[in-house]
């Protein structure tokens, strides 16, 4: 199953990228449930896990806004508005994945995102991606640490 979820995560882009385009062209006729069928329809035979693209797409379609107020901060001089339509697309995909996805890695996830980058972004987007999702899973790594606050101590009568 998890031998082609790298085509999964591409599936997943090519739909999520037409989602954007559609919408800020205001296509009012744009249904994704149509346009991610007809992108898995295309790589019948070479999917096992079906399932895991719908979730994907389905995730980062609905988190998007809360996906972007996490990636904002950890790339500050970049607006998310102004990143490239292709790297905001691989970001939330992998941020999704890291908070959603326990059963792949986070290195897996931020290595798949880095070569979905590579493969469709710029020049710059596989070190740029590579750079917000390792510090985005260092801050949850550190936080996983933090021990819990605990009720304060009564204290004791002399």
């Amino acid at each position: 199953m998890a031998s082609n979820r790298h085509l999964g995560r591409i599936i997943a882009l090519q739909t999520l990228y037409e989602q954007e385009l559609r919408q800020d062209a205001d296509d009012k006729t744009f249904d994704v449930a149509k346009v991610l069928e007809r992108n898995i329809a295309r790589y019948q035979d070479m999917l096992d896990d079906v399932e895991f693209i719908k979730q994907l797409v389905a995730g980062v379609t609905k988190q998007a806004s809360d996906l972007d107020k996490r990636l904002q901060p950890v790339a500050p001089e970049w607006p998310i508005d102004q990143i490239a339509r292709m790297d905001r697309l691989v970001l939330r995909m992998g941020l999704y994945e890291l908070e959603s996805e326990d059963d792949v890695p986070p290195k897996v996830v931020i290595n798949e995102a880095v070569e979905l980058a590579k493969a469709f972004g710029g020049d710059n987007s596989s070190k740029f991606v590579n750079g917000v999702l390792g510090t985005l899973l260092r801050e949850q790594e550190a936080s996983a640490k933090k021990p819990a606050k605990t009720a304060a101590k009564p204290k004791k009568a002399k």
